[in-house]
């Protein structure tokens, strides 16, 4: 038993980085960040038309689903582009991608858990998170931001949406977001 070969020494050094300590400083120094405060504005992209090109898709529906003026108890999923503007051939911002449940009885609203993942410019591969109740036929509806990741690590704040404009025939809608976040300055955490 001589000197310790590379390999333990690899991995004790791969243990020492993994360590939870490791983490916990890190998340300590996190939060003595300067918090950063910015509002975002994009749209999304919703297309429900029943073809291959679609971003919303039904993955679960309950008895009562069929005969609800509501559509409650429907369960979908979704993977929208954020662009830049209203037109979808704008600039791609990132991917709106969640679950959505129909959940009003008597009126057509939305339980939503919605990840904003932007995929260019200064906020590339980060993402906010959206959880909430959505009324859909109601102006300016709020749901709160309650996180995020990357720039918007420990991201707090409110989105503002509406919708910009639907295509019955198309089935095709265009939503319109503004968001308010708080986050910690990432530049101030290195």
């Amino acid at each position: 038993m001589g000197e310790p070969s590379k390999i333990d020494h690899l991995i004790k050094t791969v243990k020492e980085v993994q360590t939870p300590k490791t983490e916990e400083e890190k998340f300590k120094k996190l939060l003595q960040s300067k918090e950063k405060v910015t509002k975002l504005h994009f749209f999304l992209q919703d297309a429900l038309g029943g073809g291959s090109n679609d971003t919303v898709w039904e993955v679960a529906r309950a008895q009562i689903t069929p005969n609800s003026t509501t559509s409650f108890g429907q369960v979908r999923v979704l993977d929208d582009l954020i662009t830049a503007q209203p037109d979808r051939n704008s600039e791609k911002l990132g991917r709106a991608q969640g679950m959505i449940t129909s959940s009003g009885l008597d009126e057509s609203a939305l339980t939503m858990n919605l990840n904003f993942y932007f995929t260019s410019g200064e906020y590339k591969g980060s993402t906010l998170c959206v959880v909430g109740r959505n009324p859909i036929s109601s102006k300016n509806r709020e749901l709160p931001v309650v996180g995020g990741t990357g720039v918007f690590r420990m991201a707090r704040g409110y989105t503002i949406s509406n919708t910009y404009s639907y295509d019955a025939v198309e089935n095709y809608g265009v939503l319109e977001y503004t968001v308010y976040v708080a986050y910690l300055d990432v530049e101030d955490q290195l």
